[in-house]
């Protein structure tokens, strides 16, 4: 018999959010034409929790690379001038997959090349809808709440490896929670993987979901009526294993392979989901609260214009970086000298705590926060909220390479971060969360 005293308002929707035209896609530098099709269609999702008298909150899942800033506190602005529910109480995550459409101002520098026109135009039509489906899907999981039940478990899955180095560490942990209606009938799942959503290579110019997709895909097929909404841990430098196997010469081929891969990983997703909702789940009985904090993580030592000067002259793949702060600059503007980066949690009750990182973090940050806080009552969380470049341990940071400073040149901040920053996050972290975790 279920118990009736751990019963919540919770309300679920879902948006298509796949465009009716060719746009440029985003994730890979060297892909530059709009896109050729459609393998899947992608979607936002909102999984809304707590009634009017219990401060909301809202969780918005969206597959694409990378949500700018800007462009999720604007929908959380909307969403608060019509509701109330506070920045704390609201969250927006992307899937990370490399397959989806541009956005506006994010990874602006991607491509190393201004965009043309005519791309810019479909890329901020896209920024705009995307805007307000992300917006209408928040509101209808509010208007369509029900009494629930929900409860959360915690698994294990295998596909993701270390892509800087053979054997190093990885976040295998898959967190699930599930919605429940009081007849007991699964209404939804959330769970949470620390991998790339790069199965598909640059190569291919369709639109997907990737792994990510086809698991919110399977778990839908196996189980009629749920709705699944899949969010992504710290995996900047996890990729799926496939990524990293020999592929079949052609083109057509590597792509059939890599397709098959990325239905294989989603398939092996929702298996375990599927083995995890038969197997006893720890129940959440009230509503969370929400903490939202923004810490400035300093960036090193600034080049100088003498520096960027010779980068323009040499050419190559930082020419193009060099080239827009020179342009900034000439133009007066101040070069950014830290980056404004927000931090969320979700406590619900003793029984859980849900940490939101922002952006592209490194495996080492969840690794880190288990071992200081409760790892059986943690659930942690990147690629959320804002899209401002790779965000590197100190242990990544010294080591340097692509996640330790390189790809900073693909999303516009002047330079690498400066050490210490991965105390800074971890102690807002920590200020977000009471001490009996």
């Amino acid at each position: 018999m279920r118990d009736k005293n751990n019963v919540i308002q919770i309300g679920v929707a879902e948006v298509d959010i796949t465009p009716d035209y060719p746009i440029r896609l985003s994730g890979y530098g060297s892909r530059r034409t709009e896109s050729d099709g459609i393998i899947q269609r992608i979607w936002a999702k909102a999984l809304a929790i707590g009634g009017d008298t219990e401060d909301p909150v809202v969780l918005v899942t969206v597959e694409n690379c990378g949500l700018p800033d800007e462009l999720t506190e604007e929908v959380s602005r909307r969403i608060k001038e019509k509701t109330g529910i506070s920045r704390a109480h609201f969250v927006a995550c992307f899937s990370h997959t490399h397959s989806a459409p541009c956005l506006t101002n994010a990874a602006p520098f991607i491509f190393s090349m201004d965009i043309p026109p005519e791309h810019q135009v479909k890329i901020d039509r896209y920024t705009r809808q995307l805007t307000d489906w992300m917006e209408g899907v928040a509101l209808a999981a509010l208007a369509n709440r029900e009494p629930s039940q929900l409860t959360w478990s915690i698994g294990e899955l295998g596909f993701a490896k270390n892509r800087r180095t053979e054997g190093g560490p990885v976040d295998h942990s898959l967190p699930c929670m599930q919605v429940r209606g009081t007849d007991g009938t699964l209404r939804a799942v959330w769970a949470s993987y620390a991998c790339h959503c790069t199965t598909l290579a640059g190569t291919d110019n369709h639109i997907c979901g990737d792994w990510a997709g086809f698991a919110q895909e399977a778990i839908q097929e196996a189980l009629p009526g749920v709705t699944a909404l899949i969010t992504i841990g710290c995996g900047a430098d996890a990729n799926p294993e496939s990524r990293m196997m020999p592929m079949p010469d052609g083109e057509e081929e590597v792509f059939s392979t890599r397709l098959a891969y990325a239905k294989a990983h989603g398939a092996a997703l929702s298996q375990e989901i599927q083995q995890m909702i038969q197997r006893d789940a720890k129940p959440i009985p009230s509503v969370p609260t929400g903490a939202f904090e923004r810490v400035n993580l300093p960036f090193d030592t600034l080049p100088t214009r003498e520096e960027w000067e010779a980068r323009v002259a040499a050419g190559g793949h930082d020419a193009y970086h060099a080239q827009k702060h020179l342009e900034r600059l000439q133009s007066g503007e101040a070069i950014q000298t830290e980056l404004s980066y927000p931090v969320q949690a979700w406590r619900f009750g003793d029984e859980l705590a849900v940490v939101f990182l922002a952006s592209e973090v490194v495996v080492d940050y969840s690794l880190r926060l288990k071992r200081e806080l409760d790892a059986e009552r943690l659930w942690v969380g990147a690629y959320a909220n804002a899209f401002p470049g790779y965000i590197p341990s100190e242990r990544v940071l010294a080591e340097g390479g692509y996640e330790g400073g390189g790809a900073m040149l693909y999303f516009g901040p002047p330079t690498r971060f400066a050490p210490g920053v991965e105390q800074l996050v971890i102690d807002t972290v920590h200020r977000l969360l009471p001490d009996g975790f």
